[in-house]
């Protein structure tokens, strides 16, 4: 990988395309606004996620921010930003088999590392390998309050898991975390704000019910992009997770409702334009995902549709136009940011039109 940080200094219209780019004002208050909401006015902690930055750049700028450590997805992105000196991750995830428990294990002598859990077969293991390391593991339930993914329901049979952690050497019962995302698209505003409460009484009340039974909880986690403004004042809860709402997409504001600015934008540049009214550009689902949300462009006026191949970028008009014309640039608003930032090896961190870093990102490709 080579990454170019000749640039820095560089007006945006000058670099090649396509290429990943955040506005670092926009940035900035997103990440303002988040960590105030959070922080300041629902007075929790805030671990943001980070499997849509894949860069330990933007998690310590988050870190400086407030908040008292990160979440990932996985274990691969956990080893990342524990070799980058972030020291308080969870991994909101089940980490399973034997090679990725025993990097796991050793990954907790670098870091404060927990990991979900939701089967004592998993526990055992994490377990047995911790105690042969002399080490422990962290580690909280994952509880299904309606997303009906992964996590053991709540109640007394999470109950009957914590009683087995216990038990179990080598590992430390912390808490409990689920992810209300069932929620995330139900309108109006008010019924989702009774799905959430709902889902989230089923957590709280599960915590309540393991301390009524002699165990510390110390973590009561959840939220996302799309509900951490609901569920970041929901009574009982510890601490927030959403994080990837900093570059603020449109799948957080339009589809999730998330009150953030469009930061993370992909540049290209037009190379054909076949007819008055079709636009083609070099960025296409290689450069910027349109799965979750569809990119739009920014600053052309009359987009009737816009559509993705593999290489190329497609922009129908209403109406017949000139502009912008082979060789001109168009930049779009990252439709998902989750699946975008994964597609590029750096990220152009640009203030007033000029690059002002250029971040690598380490975090790509570790799904493992």
């Amino acid at each position: 990988m080579i990454i170019q940080t000749g640039l820095v200094g560089t007006p945006k219209h000058e670099l090649d395309t396509p290429s990943l780019l955040v506005d670092m004002p926009t940035l900035d208050r997103n990440i303002s606004k988040m960590s105030s909401t959070i922080i300041e006015e629902a007075g929790v902690n805030w671990r943001p996620h980070t499997k849509g930055m894949k860069t330990p750049v933007l998690a310590h700028m988050l870190l400086d921010a407030g908040a008292i450590g990160i979440t990932c997805a996985k274990l691969g992105e956990a080893e990342v930003m524990a070799y980058a000196g972030i020291k308080d991750i969870l991994i909101a995830n089940q980490v399973v088999g034997p090679r990725k428990i025993a990097r796991l294990v050793n990954l907790c002598s670098r870091a404060d590392v927990i990991v979900c859990v939701d089967d004592i077969r998993n526990v055992n293991m994490i377990g047995q390998t911790a105690a042969n390391k002399g080490v422990t593991v962290r580690v909280l339930i994952e509880v299904n309050v309606g997303m009906d993914r992964a996590g053991v329901e709540p109640g007394e049979p999470a109950l009957e898991l914590a009683a087995q952690i216990a038990a179990c050497n080598g590992v430390e019962f912390s808490g409990l975390m689920t992810w209300e995302s069932h929620a995330l698209t139900v309108e109006p505003i008010e019924e989702k704000k009774r799905v959430i409460t709902e889902a989230l009484d089923r957590l709280t009340e599960t915590a309540d019910l393991c301390r009524s039974n002699g165990h510390t909880i110390d973590i009561v986690s959840c939220g996302g992009t799309g509900t951490y403004w609901i569920s970041a004042f929901h009574s009982g809860i510890t601490e927030i997770e959403a994080g990837g709402g900093i570059f603020g997409d449109i799948r957080y504001r339009t589809v999730f409702g998330a009150d953030l600015e469009y930061a993370l934008t992909i540049l290209s540049t037009v190379t054909s334009r076949p007819d008055a009214t079709r636009i083609i550009c070099d960025a296409g689902k290689k450069a910027m995902s349109s799965d979750a949300a569809t990119p739009e462009p920014i600053g052309i006026p009359g987009v009737k549709s816009v559509a993705l191949s593999a290489e190329h970028g497609k922009i129908v008009l209403e109406k017949e136009a000139n502009d912008p014309d082979v060789g001109d640039q168009v930049e779009f608003v990252a439709g998902y940011s989750d699946t975008t930032v994964v597609l590029h090896d750096e990220l152009y961190a640009i203030r007033d039109g000029v690059v002002e870093a250029v971040w690598p990102l380490p975090g790509r490709g570790r799904v493992q």
